[in-house]
């Protein structure tokens, strides 16, 4: 990830607690990590996806799968 998806700045780029915080893991992404594009989130009461008009769609179950 070259981009906070909370925020969509570098990561070295200033404070990112809030980004990091309990309430940040169960928010969408809202901007894309490989270019900083501000993603279209849907959000459904089955979980989310957003889409990057470059990169392509993540969805909750994807996030959810990587930290298992």
């Amino acid at each position: 990830m070259t981009f906070c998806v909370h925020c969509g700045r570098p990561p070295a780029d200033g404070d990112h607690t809030p980004c990091r915080g309990g309430r940040a893991a169960l928010e969408p992404p809202r901007f894309c990590g490989e270019c900083a594009r501000r993603m279209v989130v849907q959000i459904t009461p089955a979980g989310w996806s957003a889409r990057c008009s470059r990169h392509g769609e993540s969805t909750s179950a994807e996030a959810l799968a990587l930290t298992d």
